[in-house]
């Protein structure tokens, strides 16, 4: 009697070990059963596309799926040995790039001088200096058919005829004169700047070159003679010009600071 309760002692371990690898087992082919399941149903509903396209059928939503072969299932990483990829899921054991959710950013060269920093920079806007920015709206005489003779060139005509279309920074450049073409007739011209050889075709077709005055820049000194001009003609009693300028300037002119 007492062999036989040491011998089932025993014995019951082994069953449970025994039961539990076959239940894994029989887990592992149902996962297997349904990921072939999946697989079918794709090929099959692409294979339906594929002959419908071929029938001239109108694809829907039904019938529409990705090319076979184009879609992947994405490699878990890092998920244990049971992953096929090891301990460490190739990133290494140590450093930046082993870490989760660890990015460099791009251009990066862990702290020497990057690409973007030896290679030699362009002029102007190309290099990213605002030395390339045009400093004109620039007209040629050729543009300038849509005007009769004797009649007045200024840069708001030229926006209202739409010889020119400007807008944003633009808005805020003078007028130049460029001497392509010839002029259509004995036009009066008011330009911030001409070329030379805009200057000569003018005058040798009887037009007329007037230099405009530029629009000032701004700066503080600027700002502190308009604020005295306005003071002065308050002071005469005349209604100031709606000048704007920073506040700051305001109560220095008021406390008669330079």
């Amino acid at each position: 009697m007492q062999r036989h309760i040491c011998s089932l002692s025993t014995q019951v371990p082994a069953a449970r070990a025994h039961c539990s690898v076959l239940r894994s087992q029989f887990l592992a082919g149902r996962r297997v059963q349904a990921v072939q399941q999946s697989v079918t149903a794709k090929r099959v509903a692409s294979c339906s596309a594929r002959a419908a396209a071929q029938e001239g059928e109108r694809y829907r939503l039904d019938n529409l799926s990705p090319q076979p072969g184009s879609k992947h299932r994405k490699k878990r990483k890092g998920r244990g040995h049971a992953a096929g990829q090891g301990g460490s899921a190739g990133r290494g054991m140590r450093g930046q790039k082993s870490r989760a959710g660890a990015t460099i950013r791009p251009g990066f060269e862990g702290g020497q001088i990057p690409l973007y920093r030896r290679l030699p920079k362009l002029k102007g806007i190309a290099g990213g200096m605002s030395a390339g920015l045009t400093k004109y709206a620039t007209v040629n005489l050729s543009d300038l058919s849509a005007f009769s003779d004797s009649e007045e060139v200024t840069l708001e005509a030229l926006v209202e005829k739409r010889v020119l279309s400007i807008s944003g920074r633009e808005k805020r450049l003078p007028l130049k004169v460029l001497g392509e073409g010839d002029l259509p007739g004995k036009l009066q011209i008011k330009a911030a700047s001409f070329s030379q050889s805009a200057l000569q075709k003018i005058e040798e077709a009887g037009g007329k070159a007037e230099v405009v005055p530029r629009r000032p820049k701004f700066t503080r000194a600027l700002a502190r003679r308009r604020i005295r001009e306005r003071a002065a003609q308050a002071e005469k009693g005349k209604k100031p010009a709606d000048l704007r300028t920073p506040r700051k300037l305001k109560k220095k002119a008021a406390a008669g600071l330079p």
